[in-house]
């Protein structure tokens, strides 16, 4: 069996009207890469800044910026010392009129976030706002998007951005969440934006294909999502997102039906995104691990490593998904004592049952994560970025070159490529 990730009961429940939340100020201060500083020494030989063709500047890794740039400045050899700037394409950043999406989705706008206010922005320059018209299935317990009794859709979401699934967990045409796991997924990639209601959707103009293949309680045969691969990529989803892992004891060799599904998925140019699995340890889980997966770990509010997320040989990139920082880095912001982080909020089911909505708040694991990655996809798509028709090789190629490179520099056990970058990737 292959199970979601890990998660909590959710604790905030949704007003009668959550057009009654103010819309929190989002700062729009000029930003720079965390804990870096840009230092240009003097030539000895001359006391003067070197000329262009001499030496280049020094970017170096601070505890404090602040503190750094003051120790700097003093120093009689230090032609200049500033913050290392980051610079945007020129359209303007655009930011939804969502109630809670300056609160709550730090993932999205927040210093250690996917750069949602830029990416968006990208998007509407390009004449598809939110990743218009891509198609991203979504395998999982399914989703809430319809009216169907004793089903509810959620009220973030709207019946336009839906196309026709499949359950393989009851074998019909309704794949409806029992669970709150697919919904919550859904929401990260695409709920209803800028409609003054909850959060926001960091894909919220791409189609959403639903497709049951975990049940209730949070679990599936490698046999039902192998279909539900298959369906996908015949039904026309440009991604596919799998939120779901295999035990750590799943080799290849158990679950070739899966592997074979992934690979005529991939030969259709479909990019299928992963999980790399929640156990904390130095190797990715199945199906994140199979060839022609993009697998994708979980960080932390503070850009850490969360301390659930399996790193190591195969890890491609990784995206916000809560919890708390793993030490296992030593870098100065993950050691002990950071403490835990908010984790990610959607709308989805408050409790039990199917028809109650609440916003979480212990929704964490490289779940969580895997939706980031993949909306972003939709929107390098629908940008055009790198072609009207990327292929899964060239999607996957570039968001992980434009990543923010974190931990060792390159590609590492911990972040992979580093941390998803939606406004980069998306930017021409």
């Amino acid at each position: 069996m292959t199970s979601l990730n890990r998660l909590r009961l959710p604790v905030i429940a949704l007003a009668a009207s959550l057009a009654l939340f103010a819309l929190p100020a989002v700062a729009g201060a000029a930003e720079a890469e965390p804990n870096q500083v840009v230092v240009q020494f003097e030539d000895p030989a001359t006391g003067a800044a070197p000329s262009a063709a001499s030496a280049d500047p020094v970017v170096l890794q601070v505890d404090n910026v602040r503190k750094a740039l003051a120790e700097l400045r003093a120093r009689g050899d230090v032609a200049y010392a500033v913050p290392n700037m980051i610079a945007r394409t020129a359209a303007a950043s655009y930011t939804p009129n969502d109630p809670l999406l300056g609160s709550l989705q730090w993932n999205f706008i927040g210093p250690y976030g996917v750069g949602a206010q830029q990416a968006w922005a990208n998007a509407r320059a390009a004449g598809r706002s939110g990743g218009r018209g891509v198609k991203v299935a979504v395998l999982d317990t399914g989703v809430a998007y319809s009216n169907r009794v004793p089903f509810k859709r959620s009220p973030d979401f709207n019946a336009s951005q839906f196309v026709a699934g499949w359950d393989y967990v009851d074998g019909d045409a309704y794949a409806n969440d029992a669970n709150g796991h697919g919904t919550h997924v859904a929401g990260t990639i695409a709920e209803a934006t800028n409609n003054k209601l909850a959060l926001a959707g960091l894909a919220y103009g791409a189609k959403i294909m639903p497709v049951r293949v975990l049940d209730r309680n949070g679990e599936g045969n490698a046999n039902d999502i192998a279909d539900g691969v298959r369906f996908a990529a015949k039904k026309g989803a440009k991604l596919i997102n799998l939120s779901l892992e295999f035990d750590s004891g799943v080799r290849a060799a158990d679950i070739p039906q899966l592997l074979s599904a992934i690979n005529y998925a991939r030969s259709r140019g479909v990019l299928v995104i992963g999980a790399s699995g929640n156990e904390g340890q130095q190797s990715i889980s199945y199906p994140a691990n199979a060839p022609g997966v993009m697998s994708v770990g979980a960080t932390t509010e503070t850009g850490c490593v969360a301390d659930f997320s399996n790193g190591g040989y195969g890890l491609d990139i990784v995206a916000p998904g809560g919890g708390g920082s793993s030490t296992a880095t030593g870098e100065s912001r993950c050691r002990s004592g950071s403490g835990r982080t908010r984790n990610i909020a959607q709308v989805t089911f408050s409790g039990k049952s199917v028809s109650v909505f609440g916003i979480p708040s212990d929704y964490e694991g490289t779940s969580m994560a895997t939706p980031h990655v993949t909306a972003a996809a939709a929107l390098v798509i629908a940008t055009r970025v790198i072609g009207s028709n990327p292929s899964a090789g060239r999607l996957e190629s570039r968001l992980m070159s434009t990543a923010r490179d974190f931990g060792n520099p390159g590609i590492d056990r911990f972040y992979g490529a580093g941390l998803l970058n939606a406004a980069a990737a998306s930017s021409r």
